[in-house]
């Protein structure tokens, strides 16, 4: 088996399976991982140069900056949900994990080094899953959606007497 697509396949099953295994909630990494793909595109370029004022002669490249921007709200968003989701609901954080899996591949192999990611991209199984995309996502954003509305804290409801 090729060693890019075992990379491929493990930047989307990793995620799923770590979601899963610690009970995080899948939709808030979905969503967090929705806000640092925001932030590479209306800030990226932005966030290098402040980044290499506090860095003196260090060089950050644009990719790296960019994968910084992009992982760093969904990891710490799965950091502070870890055991957020208990019991059956667990079946249903399974649609929105495999949605961060996918999304995250899709995002984050653009950024890898030209070299990987040239490799990556010229492989029919990456460009399958770039014709299935806007299913991915349209699939991936209903599926966290609907885990939102089904995965909510329950209030305690006294009755007032």
């Amino acid at each position: 088996m090729d060693h890019n697509l075992i990379f491929v396949v493990g930047l989307v099953v990793v995620p799923v399976l770590i979601l899963m295994l610690l009970r995080i909630n899948a939709t808030m990494v979905f969503l967090g991982l929705c806000l640092g793909y925001v932030l590479t595109q209306f800030i990226g370029g932005d966030a290098k140069s402040f980044a290499q004022t506090f860095m003196g002669h260090t060089t950050i490249s644009t990719s790296i900056m960019k994968l910084v921007l992009l992982l760093f709200p969904a990891v710490f968003t799965a950091l502070f949900m870890v055991r957020t989701v208990r019991g059956t609901k667990l079946t249903i954080n399974l649609l929105p994990a495999l949605g961060v899996g996918c999304l995250l591949a899709l995002l984050v192999v653009p950024l890898l080094p030209p070299g990987l990611s040239h490799a990556i991209t010229n492989m029919a199984v990456w460009h399958q899953a770039v014709r299935l995309q806007d299913l991915i996502i349209g699939v991936s954003s209903l599926a966290s959606l609907m885990s939102l509305w089904l995965i909510r804290p329950r209030r305690n409801r006294e009755k007032a007497h």
